[in-house]
């Protein structure tokens, strides 16, 4: 038997319905926002993930997976959404554009080769949002802001940020050499791939989870004492406009987060879940004013986040946050003789074209049969054809709650509808309704 790869995960059923209502509400608040939808390859070209993620990173030294196509080109199975979406930027020249800043959103696959574990998959559905040509320290505000939001609306307690800043170029120099200089001395005493991080990236050093415990990790200098006057204004630029938009946050001054291109804000996002530990960061993202530039474009600031759905999914799971699920069948047809299921056929596109979710019966089953069946698809109205009364030109229509029983005109079928059932698939009622809650 054929079985699904290790690290992925077959979405289906309620579970699949969950995960549909989650991204409408995405879908939403970054309409809200003002944020537009991007879509890029699932592959490029690796010299795009190792100059743009970069090389000291474990997503490029250990987690991508590489391949050579046909044409002998170096591919890799995208592992995170910033790098495709600057290249996007520079390659149709979004900077041009009129309207500025550039602000999109993501919401796909990616693919990272780690050992399969609660919450973390081979392959994996993030999404996350990317500012492009705007320096202003409320950008970074904004942005921080859409994923609290998000937990919120969803229903999750006691949403906190945790957010830092790496300063300038100078200052993050200056904050460089200081870690250098703290760490030559204890470098044995660390594990290999710090070791190696020294040499190339001594800030990933404070990003590993092998000696998060260590002393020596615990002890050493941190981004604040480093930073120079501008890189300290902006970031308190930073934290007034978190204030402003109702965001509580921490200052954590040992955050750097996992990727090169970092610099100023940098931040992650946790909430309080029960069955995740001590781990309950559920996003995190950062500022990296010099990745445009670094992958051929013209010098362009930018700022993003990101977050696995799967490890929200768990989250919600875990809170037992019941979403409101639409499940419900507008109607059932049912029917016994095949002129019945000629009229069912055509009345059931009617029905779905004008909004209705509508099933009707395929397998043959007997009327009674049929009547399970209705209620197993929780059928809010039965429209039970009968050729005798389809001939007087009206059909049988039953209230699947009430029991009651109706003969609707047939030309007078959809008036039946508008009056009794709604056709609303996913609606902005849980975000409104948060909205309005904030503005009392």
């Amino acid at each position: 038997m054929l079985i699904k790869p290790k690290g992925t995960h077959d979405i289906y059923g309620l579970e699949a319905k969950k995960w549909n209502y989650v991204n409408g509400v995405i879908a939403s608040l970054m309409e809200k926002y003002n944020y537009d939808y991007i879509r890029t390859p699932i592959f490029e070209a690796s010299e795009l993930f190792h100059r743009g993620v970069g090389e000291t990173t474990d997503i490029v030294t250990k987690e991508t997976y590489d391949f050579f196509d046909r044409g002998e080109r170096n591919m890799t199975l995208r592992p995170e959404g910033t790098a495709g979406i600057v290249r996007s930027y520079i390659e149709n020249k979004m900077y041009g554009d009129a309207v500025q800043p550039t602000k999109l959103y993501y919401n796909g696959t990616m693919y990272r080769y780690e050992r399969p574990q609660s919450g973390r998959d081979r392959e994996l559905t993030q999404f996350g949002v990317e500012v492009l040509g705007c320096d202003d320290p409320l950008i970074d505000a904004e942005v921080i802001s859409i994923p609290v939001n998000l937990f919120k609306i969803l229903g999750l307690q006691e949403v906190k940020v945790n957010i830092n800043t790496l300063g300038d170029k100078e200052s993050r120099d200056n904050y460089r050499k200081a870690l250098v200089d703290y760490f030559k001395p204890h470098i044995d005493c660390l594990c290999e791939d710090c070791q190696e991080r020294y040499k190339k990236n001594p800030l990933r050093i404070l990003d590993c989870k092998v000696d998060a415990d260590n002393d020596i990790l615990k002890n050493a200098p941190v981004t604040i004492d480093y930073l120079n006057e501008e890189s300290k204004k902006r970031f308190d630029d930073v934290k007034k406009y978190l204030t402003l938009l109702e965001v509580d946050y921490e200052v954590n001054t040992r955050l750097v987060r996992g990727l090169d291109y970092y610099n100023h804000t940098v931040f992650e996002i946790e909430a309080k879940v029960d069955g995740f530990g001590s781990n309950n960061v559920l996003a995190g993202g950062g500022r990296y004013n010099g990745l445009v530039d670094l992958l051929g474009g013209p010098v362009t600031p930018g700022i993003g986040f990101g977050m696995g759905l799967g490890r929200l999914m768990m989250a919600l799971d875990l809170e037992k946050i019941e979403l409101p699920i639409e499940d419900e069948l507008d109607a059932y047809i049912m029917y016994v003789s095949q002129s019945e299921k000629e009229y069912a056929t055509t009345l059931a596109q009617y029905l779905r074209m004008n909004g209705y979710r509508v099933d009707m019966e395929y397998m043959g089953r007997s009327l009674k049969s049929q009547f399970k069946q209705a209620d197993r698809l929780k059928s809010k109205h039965l429209i039970i054809l009968n050729e005798e009364e389809m001939q007087n030109d009206v059909i049988k229509i039953k209230d699947n709650k009430t029991k009651e029983e109706t003969l609707v005109g047939i030309d007078y079928i959809l008036y039946y509808f508008e009056e009794k059932t709604s056709s609303e698939e996913f609606s902005d009622s849980d975000l409104e309704e948060y909205l309005e809650q904030n503005e009392e």
